[in-house]
């Protein structure tokens, strides 16, 4: 063994054990926060490592940026074998690649095209960066001075491995028909001739040390994410998209009240943190950032990192925090202000766009929950919302023996379940379908189309209180669950096999949530069930009552990104429209919110521009007759947005259960 090699190997493993000790010590970070688990479902876990991780699928969302980050990702997959080379000579010199045969040649060819291609990327990169300058990368300086030195650091490791591979031939001449396959390296021999030695031990050595150096001060980079990404793929949620919060228990003094601070987030919303790759896609889709409140999804993953670094190596180390720190916490003015928090319209546009499957929704829910429920700091018009959700079981203020007054007027009687106790389908209607003067008609039209299809079905009536998901969105978690949990005990009595629902809000909450809570239901929304009804001839269209309107239709973001429904209800209004639909610019999911999600309904909007008005904009502009949509919510602010834009008489808003009745035989 050669002075070299002992050199390498104590540099080696002394840059390792670095790396390890900070990996370490943002582990005891994570640690400090509240427990959940993540390790179930191991294959959908690495299917989504390998489909979204290895394979990139979101980061093409942005074609142009998404190859050039998808160059420089795949070519430092490929280029591990330059690397483990190298680390293999600083023990045994003699070691080649070579040794490996003719296999050795599909090696050395891909480390010449992808170190090429990653070249040219970081090139393009950094002319983005500073020439081009989107919006989304705009950062602080210190932001840019990173993300230079980083792109650096990769133009440094594949330009010294070019110098490697074009001088190697010089050390390894045994191998030199092999070393061949270095089709742009080979070409590159001439300019180190007669010193070829002196330069490959110049490019090893430079090609070792800023691979360690890259290495250790990721950890204390923005740029972690190099080493976080997939695990937090890996990670992210499996399934749809819900609250997870332990069953409240009343009698308890101590309870969850939220999250103040980063010690009450759970460790994986801290390690969300850490695998943030500050590309800005979250924000640049952001409806509330879109339209001028001061929310930004990546500012608030970034201010969780931020809050993280400066208090967990007090609280790991036991430390007495100095009072300036303690009283910053996470929600203040100091970190995440409460106008930020209270502009989400949890529409989940953030996370469908995020590379790396951070969530930003849960956590800025929790802090909803720290700033309702430890607080008692919000908005004043939810104290009539909360009022009436804990009163009267609805947002509205209407009593509970209202919620049959959509019935009246029917050619048919609504079946109750009181009066039935046992049937196929429970219809449940929810508060906008019971109490909203517009969106009472469809739940007319619903029922109707359920008597046209002979469905056995009821409705809970006057049972019924709201899901629990306004109270959930807008952090009052004692009330959701109150509401919750006497959804479920009523339904306990009666025996059916599936739920319907018009509002994609309760398909959420009851399909996806209330499993928490013993709530174990299939749960069908009317554009599902309508749709079988009319492709299995239950409900006949009539052709000559065919709409024949210029239609166009707003995607719901529970039922869209929550729930990936997209085409059924554009399969029924082709069905009724001859085939015809108008699609917006922003459609599917990549469509705007209404802005009336994570409880928006409920709140005025004081700042910027109307989330409605931007989204109503883009309906105009196909020049529609009729806007359709599944969402009581989605109706309501399209129909406020139109008639703000002056086109009521013009263009109607139309339920497309609505559309589906009109052409029914």
């Amino acid at each position: 063994m050669h002075i070299q090699n002992i050199v390498f190997i104590v540099l080696f493993l002394a840059a390792l054990s670095l790396f390890t000790y900070n990996l370490l010590r943002i582990r005891t970070y994570l640690m400090l926060g509240r427990s959940e688990n993540r390790f179930s479902d191991v294959g959908k876990r690495v299917w989504k490592v390998l489909g979204i991780g290895i394979g990139q699928a979101k980061i093409f969302r942005d074609p142009v940026a998404g190859l050039m980050h998808a160059m420089i990702f795949w070519g430092f997959l490929v280029l591990i074998t330059a690397v483990l080379e190298a680390f293999i000579q600083g023990v045994y010199s003699g070691f080649s690649l070579g040794m490996l045969g003719a296999v050795s040649q599909v090696f050395f060819a891909s480390q010449d095209i992808f170190g090429s291609l990653v070249i040219l990327s970081v090139l393009y990169a950094l002319f983005r960066r500073y020439v081009l300058q989107p919006k989304r990368l705009k950062g602080d300086g210190n932001t840019n001075a990173d993300a230079t030195f980083i792109l650096c650091l990769i133009m440094g490791v594949m330009l010294s491995m070019f110098g490697v591979n074009a001088t190697k031939m010089a050390v390894h001449p045994e191998y030199a028909s092999y070393y061949k396959a270095h089709f742009i390296a080979s070409h590159l021999t001439g300019l180190f001739a007669g010193n070829e030695i002196t330069f490959y031990n110049i490019f090893w050595w430079g090609h070792i040390i800023i691979i360690l150096t890259f290495m250790n001060y990721l950890p204390y980079s923005k740029h972690f994410h190099i080493v976080t990404s997939l695990p937090n793929v890996y990670l992210s949620k499996i399934g749809p998209q819900t609250l997870d919060t332990e069953e409240i228990d009343f009698e308890k003094e101590e309870v969850f009240l939220g999250a103040g601070d980063i010690e009450q987030l759970t460790w994986k919303e801290m390690f969300d943190g850490y695998a943030c790759t500050e590309c800005g896609r979250c924000t640049a889709v952001c409806p509330a950032n879109l339209t001028g409140k001061p929310l930004s999804p990546r500012k608030i993953i970034m201010d969780i990192r931020e809050r993280t670094s400066e208090k967990a190596p007090l609280l790991v180390g036991k430390q007495e925090i100095p009072a300036d720190i303690e009283s910053k916490k996470l929600v203040s003015e100091h970190y995440i202000t409460d106008a930020e928090l209270w502009a989400c319209t949890s529409c989940m546009a953030c996370v469908q766009e995020c590379p790396v499957n951070i969530e930003h929704v849960n956590p800025i829910v929790d802090m909803r929950r720290f700033l309702v429920q430890s607080e008692s700091r919000f908005p004043d018009e939810l104290m009539t919302v909360f009022g009436n959700m804990e009163n009267n079981g609805a947002p509205w203020a209407y009593p509970q023996s209202d919620r049959l007054k959509w019935t009246e007027g029917l050619e048919a009687a609504v079946p109750v379940a009181a009066e039935k106790q046992e049937f196929d389908v429970l219809y449940w209607v929810g508060c906008a379908g019971a109490f909203d003067a517009r969106y009472q008609n469809v739940s007319r039209s619903v029922a109707q189309l359920l008597d046209k299809a002979h469905v056995n079905y009821a409705i809970l009536g006057t049972e019924e209180k709201c899901n629990g998901d306004s109270a959930r969105r807008l952090g009052n978690e004692f009330l959701a669950q109150t509401l919750i949990k006497e959804n479920v005990e009523t339904m306990k009595k009666y025996k059916f096999s599936k739920i319907l629902v018009s509002c994609p809000h309760c398909l959420q909450t009851i399909g996806n949530e209330y499993k928490e809570f013993g709530g174990n239901y299939e749960v069908v929304h009317h554009s599902e069930f309508i749709g079988e009804l009319v492709n299995s001839k239950k409900i006949e269209i009539d052709d000559t009552k065919k709409i024949d309107k210029k239609i166009t239709y707003h995607d719901s973001c529970y039922l869209g990104r929550y729930n990936d429904i997209y085409e059924e209800p554009r399969d029924l209004i082709k069905q009724v429209n001859n085939g015809e639909l108008e699609e917006m610019k922003r459609t599917k999911d990549r469509g705007l919110c209404c802005g009336a999600g994570g409880g928006r309904m409920w709140m005025e909007e004081k700042i910027g521009k109307k989330v409605n008005i931007e989204r109503t904009e883009d309906a105009l502009e196909t020049n529609p007759d009729v806007i359709s949509t599944a969402c009581p919510f989605c109706m309501t602010m399209l129909t406020d947005g139109v008639k703000e834009k002056g086109k009521a008489e013009e263009v109607k808003v139309k339920d497309f259960a609505e559309l589906v009745l009109e052409s029914a035989k």
